[in-house]
């Protein structure tokens, strides 16, 4: 008892010098009741949307007023004709549309239905089933008669609903997340602990040129996965490609090397491969969570939605599902990608001057 008493003593006292794990003890869990309990909600509201009235009638103003008032939609912006409705949710920009005809107050005196179209991103199944029940609110600006069935509702780029229509184009930012991170902050710290980054420092290479060059290779072996997950996707679940492959992969490369500095961020920080790993793990999970991949973003609050911002992997989301389910194209999509290339510009300037501060 008294030779395990005094290992149990050495590990206790070998933990109080390891802060990262230290830290990690009481931060793990102080994280993930927070993320859980308060950023994650599957109730999704306060959900954006457009609206095109054509009839611009105080009744049809009623009814954009009702359906506000329902909570599950909350910011209402106006559209100017049925296409750039569309193009607005083709683009990310809200998540549902409204679009009320010209004949809507006719349709409301002789009781015909619908009186009005509800238009649904349902590339996340989610949102479908909670924009459903907007389509038969009881609204007062409507006759009772007409209450079940005020709205026909279109659901958008994944009508039959299917998960793996949601979930695989996600995937590829995820398993780039997951292991271009761990792959260069592991890669560094092993040269540290082997001695071969003191040899690379006698060279005439600079910070930079050390740190750019560490992540090349990484960017190939970035493109491959995608690849793999993009032929497995078509393969086995019958994954539909709308857009263009040429603007997938220039957006995927943008989000590669974006995320890669984050890995060389990393290694500057930790001493060992195993400090490596627990910081790539840390900062992974809350990307995985509130980056929309399991969760619906909207559901969120906006101060969550806020921070998720900053992860490259929020916008990668919106990118590849907008290209690979919707159709976009690049020129609609630079609200997501100039984020990316400011998230490479930071990291790669923070990552090379962490790294001299270290080897002074």
């Amino acid at each position: 008892m008294q030779r395990v008493l005094a290992i149990a003593r050495k590990e206790f006292s070998h933990l109080k010098r390891d802060r990262l794990t230290g830290g990690m003890v009481a931060g793990i869990p102080v994280v993930m009741t927070l993320l859980f309990g308060f950023a994650i909600n599957n109730d999704v509201r306060g959900l954006s949307a457009a609206v095109v009235d054509e009839a611009n009638t105080s009744g049809s103003r009623r009814l954009v007023a009702d359906v506000r008032a329902s909570q599950v939609i909350d910011e209402i912006v106006a559209a100017r004709s049925p296409w750039e409705l569309e193009q607005l949710i083709r683009q990310g920009r809200v998540t549902v549309g409204i679009f009320i005809p010209a004949d809507f107050e006719e349709r409301v005196a002789h009781g015909r239905l619908p009186v009005a179209q509800l238009l649904v991103d349902d590339s996340d199944p989610t949102i479908l089933g909670t924009v459903r029940g907007i389509a038969r609110l009881p609204l007062e600006s409507v006759d009772q008669m007409l209450e079940r069935d005020t709205f026909e509702l279109r659901a958008l780029y994944n009508p039959e609903r299917r998960s793996a229509v949601f979930i695989v184009p996600g995937l590829c930012g995820v398993i780039l997340t997951l292991t271009m991170v761990l792959f260069t902050s592991i890669a560094i710290v092993r040269e540290r602990e082997r001695g071969n980054l003191e040899l690379l420092i006698t060279t005439p290479v600079k910070s930079l040129e050390l740190m750019v060059g560490k992540i090349v290779p990484y960017v190939v072996i970035g493109y491959l996965q995608i690849t793999l997950i993009l032929g497995l996707g078509m393969w086995a679940f019958d994954l539909p490609i709308r857009g263009s492959l040429a603007d997938f992969y220039i957006a995927s490369g943008a989000f590669v090397v974006s995320i890669l500095t984050l890995g060389l961020i990393i290694s500057t920080i930790a001493q060992t491969q195993f400090q490596a790993f627990q910081l790539t793990f840390m900062t992974f999970l809350p990307q995985l969570l509130l980056s929309g991949f399991m969760f619906p973003f909207d559901g969120m609050p906006r101060v969550v939605q806020w921070f998720a911002e900053v992860f490259p992997l929020t916008h990668f989301l919106r990118i590849v599902r907008g290209i690979v389910l919707k159709q976009a194209d690049l020129q609609s999509l630079t609200a997501d990608l100039w984020p990316l290339g400011v998230f490479f510009l930071a990291g790669i300037s923070l990552a090379t001057l962490k790294f001299e501060k270290s080897l002074d």
